[in-house]
Protein backbone atom coordinates (compact mmCIF):
# COMPACT_ATOMS: atom_id res chain seq x y z
CA UNK A 1 0.00 0.00 0.00
CA UNK A 2 2.97 2.47 0.75
CA UNK A 3 3.95 1.78 -3.19
CA UNK A 4 0.82 2.60 -4.88
CA UNK A 5 0.77 6.38 -5.33
CA UNK A 6 -2.78 8.67 -4.20
CA UNK A 7 -4.66 10.37 -6.38
CA UNK A 8 -4.97 14.23 -5.37
CA UNK A 9 -8.33 15.83 -5.38
CA UNK A 10 -7.37 17.36 -8.61
CA UNK A 11 -6.98 14.58 -10.21
CA UNK A 12 -9.67 12.52 -9.07
CA UNK A 13 -12.35 15.44 -9.56
CA UNK A 14 -11.17 15.40 -13.36
CA UNK A 15 -10.79 11.63 -13.92
CA UNK A 16 -14.63 11.53 -12.37
CA UNK A 17 -15.62 14.88 -15.19
CA UNK A 18 -14.05 13.34 -17.89
CA UNK A 19 -15.96 10.15 -16.97
CA UNK A 20 -19.09 11.46 -16.80
CA UNK A 21 -19.08 13.57 -20.37
CA UNK A 22 -17.92 9.94 -21.73
CA UNK A 23 -21.16 8.65 -20.25
CA UNK A 24 -22.83 10.94 -21.06
CA UNK A 25 -21.71 11.08 -24.87
CA UNK A 26 -22.41 6.90 -24.78
CA UNK A 27 -26.04 7.59 -23.26
CA UNK A 28 -26.60 10.81 -26.22
CA UNK A 29 -25.83 8.03 -29.07
CA UNK A 30 -27.85 5.29 -27.64
CA UNK A 31 -31.13 7.62 -27.75
CA UNK A 32 -29.93 8.99 -31.56
CA UNK A 33 -29.87 5.10 -32.19
CA UNK A 34 -33.36 4.31 -30.50
CA UNK A 35 -35.25 6.90 -32.14
CA UNK A 36 -33.96 6.16 -35.72
CA UNK A 37 -35.08 2.32 -35.10
CA UNK A 38 -38.63 3.96 -33.99
CA UNK A 39 -38.60 5.79 -36.66
CA UNK A 40 -37.86 2.78 -38.59
CA UNK A 41 -39.99 0.68 -37.36
CA UNK A 42 -43.43 2.83 -37.25
CA UNK A 43 -41.97 4.02 -41.52
CA UNK A 44 -42.29 0.15 -41.66
CA UNK A 45 -46.06 -0.39 -39.81
CA UNK A 46 -47.84 2.79 -40.65
CA UNK A 47 -47.07 3.34 -44.54
CA UNK A 48 -47.90 7.42 -45.09
CA UNK A 49 -51.98 7.92 -45.65
CA UNK A 50 -53.46 8.57 -49.02
CA UNK A 51 -56.74 9.31 -48.90
CA UNK A 52 -59.21 8.66 -51.82
CA UNK A 53 -62.01 10.73 -53.32
CA UNK A 54 -64.00 7.95 -54.21
CA UNK A 55 -66.26 6.06 -51.62
CA UNK A 56 -65.79 2.73 -52.86
CA UNK A 57 -62.01 3.47 -52.79
CA UNK A 58 -62.55 5.11 -48.97
CA UNK A 59 -64.71 2.12 -47.82
CA UNK A 60 -61.33 -0.43 -48.86
CA UNK A 61 -59.49 1.68 -47.21
CA UNK A 62 -61.16 1.20 -43.86
CA UNK A 63 -61.33 -2.33 -44.28
CA UNK A 64 -57.72 -2.46 -45.01
CA UNK A 65 -57.19 -0.12 -41.87
CA UNK A 66 -59.78 -2.39 -39.59
CA UNK A 67 -57.38 -5.96 -40.74
CA UNK A 68 -54.51 -4.15 -39.73
CA UNK A 69 -55.68 -3.07 -36.29
CA UNK A 70 -56.57 -6.63 -36.00
CA UNK A 71 -53.46 -7.78 -36.76
CA UNK A 72 -51.96 -5.58 -34.23
CA UNK A 73 -54.43 -5.89 -31.71
CA UNK A 74 -53.78 -9.50 -31.52
CA UNK A 75 -49.57 -9.11 -31.49
CA UNK A 76 -50.48 -7.18 -28.88
CA UNK A 77 -52.44 -9.60 -26.78
CA UNK A 78 -49.89 -12.65 -27.66
CA UNK A 79 -47.01 -10.04 -26.17
CA UNK A 80 -49.37 -9.55 -22.81
CA UNK A 81 -50.17 -13.08 -22.67
CA UNK A 82 -46.10 -14.22 -23.12
CA UNK A 83 -45.50 -11.21 -20.38
CA UNK A 84 -47.71 -12.60 -18.12
CA UNK A 85 -46.65 -15.86 -17.99
CA UNK A 86 -42.85 -14.97 -17.82
CA UNK A 87 -43.20 -12.62 -14.47
CA UNK A 88 -45.78 -15.64 -13.11
CA UNK A 89 -42.25 -18.07 -13.67
CA UNK A 90 -40.28 -15.11 -12.17
CA UNK A 91 -42.31 -14.97 -8.92
CA UNK A 92 -42.65 -18.70 -8.83
CA UNK A 93 -39.17 -18.98 -9.58
CA UNK A 94 -38.24 -16.10 -6.79
CA UNK A 95 -40.48 -17.89 -4.08
CA UNK A 96 -38.54 -21.02 -4.63
CA UNK A 97 -35.26 -19.42 -3.96
CA UNK A 98 -36.94 -17.33 -1.09
CA UNK A 99 -38.18 -21.16 0.01
CA UNK A 100 -34.21 -22.17 -0.76
CA UNK A 101 -32.64 -19.64 1.14
CA UNK A 102 -34.76 -20.26 4.16
CA UNK A 103 -35.59 -16.55 4.88
CA UNK A 104 -38.98 -18.04 6.51
CA UNK A 105 -39.47 -17.99 10.09
CA UNK A 106 -39.37 -21.32 10.94
CA UNK A 107 -42.22 -22.42 13.45
CA UNK A 108 -41.43 -22.98 16.87
CA UNK A 109 -41.50 -26.89 17.57
CA UNK A 110 -43.59 -28.28 20.59
CA UNK A 111 -41.75 -30.23 22.59
CA UNK A 112 -42.92 -34.37 22.30
CA UNK A 113 -41.98 -37.14 24.63
CA UNK A 114 -41.25 -40.28 22.37
CA UNK A 115 -39.97 -43.36 24.02
CA UNK A 116 -37.09 -45.28 21.98
CA UNK A 117 -39.05 -47.69 20.34
CA UNK A 118 -41.53 -45.26 19.00
CA UNK A 119 -39.05 -42.75 17.97
CA UNK A 120 -37.28 -45.95 15.87
CA UNK A 121 -40.62 -46.79 14.40
CA UNK A 122 -41.34 -43.43 13.59
CA UNK A 123 -37.88 -43.31 12.10
CA UNK A 124 -37.89 -46.80 10.27
CA UNK A 125 -41.38 -46.93 9.80
CA UNK A 126 -43.83 -50.01 10.91
CA UNK A 127 -41.93 -52.93 8.85
CA UNK A 128 -38.98 -52.67 11.42
CA UNK A 129 -40.20 -53.29 14.44
CA UNK A 130 -36.87 -53.12 17.02
CA UNK A 131 -37.41 -53.59 20.59
CA UNK A 132 -34.25 -51.39 22.42
CA UNK A 133 -35.32 -51.07 25.88
CA UNK A 134 -32.34 -48.98 27.19
CA UNK A 135 -32.02 -49.90 30.76
CA UNK A 136 -31.71 -53.55 30.42
CA UNK A 137 -28.53 -52.64 28.81
CA UNK A 138 -27.64 -50.74 31.55
CA UNK A 139 -24.68 -52.45 33.73
CA UNK A 140 -26.07 -53.36 36.69
CA UNK A 141 -23.40 -51.85 39.72
CA UNK A 142 -24.41 -53.06 42.92
CA UNK A 143 -23.51 -50.56 46.21
CA UNK A 144 -21.52 -51.32 48.67
CA UNK A 145 -22.12 -49.55 52.20
CA UNK A 146 -19.25 -48.66 54.46
CA UNK A 147 -19.76 -49.02 58.34
CA UNK A 148 -18.22 -45.71 59.03
CA UNK A 149 -21.45 -43.91 56.65
CA UNK A 150 -23.57 -45.91 58.68
CA UNK A 151 -22.94 -44.64 61.57
CA UNK A 152 -22.59 -41.27 60.38
CA UNK A 153 -25.95 -41.58 59.26
CA UNK A 154 -27.18 -43.02 62.21
CA UNK A 155 -26.20 -40.38 64.52
CA UNK A 156 -29.81 -40.70 66.35
CA UNK A 157 -29.55 -38.12 69.37
CA UNK A 158 -27.78 -34.96 68.85
CA UNK A 159 -26.91 -35.48 73.06
CA UNK A 160 -24.91 -38.48 72.72
CA UNK A 161 -23.18 -37.71 69.71
CA UNK A 162 -21.45 -34.58 72.11
CA UNK A 163 -21.34 -36.86 75.10
CA UNK A 164 -19.25 -39.07 73.02
CA UNK A 165 -16.36 -36.28 71.94
CA UNK A 166 -16.63 -35.20 75.13
CA UNK A 167 -15.36 -38.74 76.11
CA UNK A 168 -12.55 -38.56 73.07
CA UNK A 169 -11.83 -35.10 74.48
CA UNK A 170 -11.07 -36.25 78.26
CA UNK A 171 -8.78 -39.09 76.49
CA UNK A 172 -6.92 -36.60 74.95
CA UNK A 173 -6.18 -34.16 77.96
CA UNK A 174 -5.17 -37.19 80.14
Amino acid sequence: MATEKRLSARRKHTLKSCMLVVANNLLEAESTVKAGEREKFLADKCPPLELPYSKDELVELCQKLHEQIDISEEERYCLEFKLNMVLNEVRDLNIKIVDLRGKFKRPRLKKVRMSADAMLKALLGSKHTVNMDLRANLKQVKKEVKEEDKQLRDVGDWRKNIEDKSDRKKMFDS
